[in-house]
């Protein structure tokens, strides 16, 4: 990172994003090792860092189970050694806060310009700064889910469970992303299909079979969501075929587990019956995995 600021130079960058977990290569974790060691590149440079927060919790823990000096650590104190290696934080409440809407943005003090314009555009775009848009009900579970989502005997069931999908997967011989990551499983879809090119977007083969098997909704990590190159219009090639089974907190319980393994297992051994992918027949300028749509190619 640093050798990339030196040849492009500070002020060609706007910012550098951690993403904990990183939510679009398989849920792994980053170290409290590795943000500390950003945070003082950027520090060094000027350069702003803004933690994509959704997955703190979870990501504190695979710290406390993976990094020896943090062992004896408790979570409250890695979440707040890993919010020490930023300037500001972005996340959605509904992944570790365990609620159903809202969200945080959160600023040092010392940024009282940046913050300023935070707050005027969330009045256009959101709501009034204090509430976002938010009821009183939402807000008051934001602010229990963050202490709740942070308890270690649940965060270790949580991974848990993800673990014990990946085991059942290693043991029918099922391709993913390994280990297992703390908020889902991705699936190897290029594995899945390596008879379909990425341009016919075996990811989203992947979900739909699945949906069809079993009702299972999931989405493309790879080619799909990618989209296009902004100067030639082509498809942009993954460097993944991902689909990703993001598992919801408090929903799931061992039964809807071992039914989404019989799913997955089905889909897999059909695999080879799928000689084609999709198409797109209409796709919006921005974020078309969200929108997009799609059709069988005969």
């Amino acid at each position: 990172m640093e050798q990339v600021i030196k040849e492009k130079g500070p002020e060609n960058i706007g910012g550098v994003v951690m993403t904990i977990t990183n939510n679009s290569a398989g849920g792994q974790p980053v170290s409290l090792r590795n943000l500390r060691e950003v945070y003082t590149v950027c520090k060094k440079y000027n350069i702003p860092v803004n933690i994509d927060a959704a997955r703190f919790a979870e990501n504190a823990m695979f710290i406390k189970m993976r990094e020896p000096e943090c062992k004896e650590m408790s979570i409250k104190e890695i979440v707040r050694a890993c919010f020490e290696c930023g300037d500001m934080l972005t996340m959605s409440g509904k992944k570790d806060a365990i609620v159903n809407m809202g969200g945080i943005i959160g600023v040092r003090d010392g940024n009282a310009p940046f913050i300023l314009k935070i707050k005027a555009n969330c009045i256009s775009y959101e709501g009034f700064y204090t509430y976002g848009g938010l009821n009183g009900r939402d807000l008051e579970s934001l602010a229990v889910g963050l202490y709740e989502g942070i308890d270690e005997d649940w965060l270790r069931y949580r991974i848990g469970s993800i673990q014990y999908i990946g085991e059942c997967l290693d043991e029918l011989g099922i391709p993913y992303q390994s280990p297992a990551g703390g908020h889902g499983i991705f699936l190897d879809a290029a594995k899945f299909y390596p008879q379909i090119p990425y341009n016919e977007f075996p990811g989203q083969i992947l979900s739909i079979e699945l949906y069809k098997e079993c009702g299972l909704r999931t989405c493309d990590i790879g080619s799909f969501m990618m989209g296009n190159d902004p100067d030639t219009g082509e498809q942009i090639k993954s460097m993944n075929e991902f689909t990703r089974l993001a598992i919801p907190r408090r929903v799931y319980t061992q039964s809807h587990y071992d039914m989404v393994i019989e799913g997955i297992n089905e889909v897999w051994k059909r695999r080879a019956s799928i000689k084609h992918g999709y198409r797109i027949t209409w796709e919006p300028p921005v974020l078309r995995h969200f929108q997009a749509t799609l059709e069988p190619i005969a």
